[in-house]
């Protein structure tokens, strides 16, 4: 495994898709680079520039200013920050701002900020007068490592997560390191649970790493982030060049994500679990399930609950609402995922070796979600 020092060279990674191939650029100062950066991506000069009430005070006016230096004239949207925003409603105010800013087909679009942002944006551009080019300057760090990579856009509905959107590769992806630094813990966390997905679907010796440099990745460690950054963008750059449309092996970076979006689902997708809290939760379920039939040691169910513990994420459900297994059912068969009316698992057979299945038997999974919920709460 390359070291977090090598690692701080290796800044320019490729995401592999022929003609359609794109660059993410890891490191510091690159949304002041920005305009520079985006130039030779570009069929004009000028820009649509999205984000949220979060991140405009602190990096709009940074981007803003490298846009001018490159002589890009730009327009911008500023939305309410939050996953409420990922929403029908939201969609349309920003295709109005689109299209009442007169972006024309050349206009390339901005999404500044993090993964609601990101999500929100590339849906928008891959309408807007029938496509639009865009790029992902993501600020979190779950956005840098996970939702910003790989062309996936959508809105969330009441029926679900994700549920209406389409592939819609960026032009270009720009993760600044130094972004992470205005991050509140919480969000820091939220992100990390990406990050530590990457070790425990294919790649045991990053886990290992994980779990040494793990505090230092949460404390704002730089060639720490940047390396744990990189590491996870190369994976996912590795599987969505051989499966862009998650036909196949893609579909394990959902891990977790089955058991996380119905919890995402439960709280209405509000602040009450983040995305990356749910993720958490939702893996180490995955790897409960897994031990359960048998296909993973429950020492490795018991060691990634307890990395994911040790640097402060939830590894059970919240206590502050009555939790109903029936329910969490409910929203997994609702799942975009669920193919012949069986939903899709990614499972373990220990740290590093994911696998998707679609035939868990369905006392397995309720007697996982019955110890979730606890004896009282069952549905």
């Amino acid at each position: 495994m390359t070291s977090p020092a090598t690692a701080a060279a290796a800044d320019i990674l490729s995401v592999d898709l022929g003609a359609r191939s794109y660059d993410i650029h890891i490191g510091s100062g690159l949304i002041e680079r920005a305009g520079a950066l985006m130039l030779p991506v570009m069929n004009g000069r000028r820009a649509f520039v999205v984000t949220d009430d979060n991140v405009a005070p602190l990096y709009l006016p940074r981007l803003k200013a490298a846009l001018e230096a490159a002589g890009i004239a730009h327009a911008e949207a500023v939305l309410p920050a939050g996953e409420g925003t990922k929403d029908f409603r939201h969609l349309e105010v920003l295709l109005d701002a689109m299209l009442a800013a007169r972006c024309e087909r050349s206009t390339m679009v901005v999404a500044l900020g993090g993964g609601v942002i990101g999500d929100l944006t590339g849906f928008a551009a891959s309408v807007c007068l029938r496509g639009l080019d865009f790029v992902q300057i993501p600020t979190t760090l779950l956005a840098q490592v996970d939702s910003s990579v790989g062309g996936k856009t959508g809105i969330n509905t009441a029926r679900g997560k994700n549920l209406v959107g389409s592939f819609h590769q960026p032009r270009l992806v720009l993760a600044d390191i130094g972004a992470l630094d205005t991050l509140d813990h919480r969000q820091v966390l939220a992100g990390y649970a990406e990050v530590a997905k990457y070790g425990a679907i294919d790649d045991p010796a990053f886990f290992a790493w994980l779990e040494e440099h793990g505090p230092a990745v949460v404390a704002g460690g730089a060639e720490a982030r940047r390396y744990a950054v990189a590491t996870s963008c190369r994976a996912k750059a590795r599987i969505v060049g051989a499966d862009e449309r998650e036909g196949g092996i893609r579909a394990l970076l959902n891990l977790g994500h089955t058991f996380g979006h119905a919890l995402e689902a439960e709280v209405g997708f509000t602040d009450e679990i983040l995305h990356g809290e749910a993720v958490a939760i939702g893996m180490v379920m995955a790897f409960r399930l897994s031990a359960r039939l048998g296909l993973a040691p429950d020492a490795d169910a018991g060691r990634l609950a307890r990395h994911l513990a040790a640097v402060g994420l939830p590894t059970a459900l919240p206590g502050n609402r009555a939790w109903e297994a029936g329910r969490l059912l409910d929203h997994m068969a609702g799942d975009k995922k669920v193919k012949d009316g069986k939903v899709t698992f990614v499972l373990a057979r220990g740290i590093g070796q994911s696998l998707l299945t679609r035939d868990v038997p369905a006392a397995a999974l309720r007697a996982v979600l019955d110890d979730f919920v606890g004896p009282v709460r069952q549905g």
